[in-house]
């Protein structure tokens, strides 16, 4: 199944929209998945970082309480760290479960969006099909980071303090150190 949705998203001419049109019609079918470990496999294995990423996006975007428009970029994710609320799926979990597994996305979102960019350096790449990529490819472009991607120390430390003390409120008790660590690699 990885390997046709990989396949699937280069097919076309241009993978970011065919990467967001099977995210489409996957993302329900993720939210309907009863475990997390069950999630979590079909997230980790999957091939198309660009699908994987696109995914996270739609899930993280269902979780906000206030959805933003702004295309995926550094930026974005630390909107999702500001304002997304608890995932809410079938299985009865602990409080602080619901956010190990938003951390442990957040992450995985981090991580494809970074090899996206690294695999991806020029927009344009996403806009041409693979055949099309191989010369720009093989020039070895550089990584252009949009505008949207230039964040500072500074607002990275604010949205994570402001993050680490909404989650103490809610859990009402010291963080666990499963979640301490999981800050501290995200951060």
């Amino acid at each position: 199944l990885q390997r046709m949705l990989s396949m699937a998203v280069e097919v076309d001419r241009s993978p970011t929209c065919s990467s967001r049109k099977i995210a489409d019609d996957i993302f329900p079918l993720i939210l309907n998945i009863p475990l997390r470990s069950q999630r979590e496999t079909l997230l980790n294995t999957m091939e198309s970082q660009l699908l994987r990423c696109r995914l996270l996006e739609l899930l993280f975007q269902h979780s906000c309480d206030v959805p933003t428009t702004s295309s995926m970029s550094l930026d974005k994710i630390l909107y999702f760290l500001s304002h997304s609320v608890l995932p809410q799926f079938q299985d009865e979990t602990a409080m602080w479960q619901r956010w190990d597994e938003m951390l442990q996305y957040l992450s995985l979102l981090l991580m494809s969006y970074q090899s996206v960019k690294v695999a991806f350096p020029l927009a344009e790449h996403l806009r041409s099909s693979l055949s099309d990529r191989t010369d720009l490819i093989v020039q070895k472009a550089k990584p252009r980071l949009q505008d949207s991607d230039d964040i500072s120390q500074l607002d990275i430390q604010l949205k994570m303090n402001d993050f680490i003390s909404r989650m103490q409120e809610a859990l009402g008790e010291p963080l666990p150190l499963q979640i301490q660590e999981k800050l501290f690699m995200l951060q």
